[in-house]
């Protein structure tokens, strides 16, 4: 994780975990839809915000990613919020084919629990 340019004052109000990293709920802009579960620290967000191009922070390869890059599956930004307590982001795209790595349209098509 890098040095940001992220406003000061969003900045402030983000509450991270130990990692410097905030989970980041994406959904359709249109439907509503949930369709996965990121992460982003400071920079991946302001690359977000200053892009339109859905950034995350990879845990498992300790890199920012940008959603669709070598896939194509793309997410175009349309709203990003933070929920009320600043420990979660809130982030509605234009999802271009699959959101999930497996090939599915949402990280949550693997079935109910209940």
């Amino acid at each position: 994780m890098s040095v940001t340019n992220l406003d000061p004052d969003i900045a402030a109000r983000l509450k991270r975990n130990a990692d410097g990293l905030v989970p980041a709920v994406v959904q359709q802009h249109d439907t509503g839809q949930v369709l996965m579960l990121a992460w982003m620290d400071d920079e991946a967000l302001h690359r977000t915000l200053t892009t339109r191009d859905a950034t995350y922070w990879s845990r498992s390869r300790g890199e920012y990613w940008v959603k669709g890059a070598t896939s194509g599956h793309t997410q175009r930004v349309v709203s990003v919020a933070l929920d009320c307590d600043g420990d979660t982001l809130l982030v509605g795209v234009d999802q271009t084919g699959a959101a999930c790595h497996t090939g599915d349209h949402t990280c949550f098509d693997a079935g109910r629990l209940l």
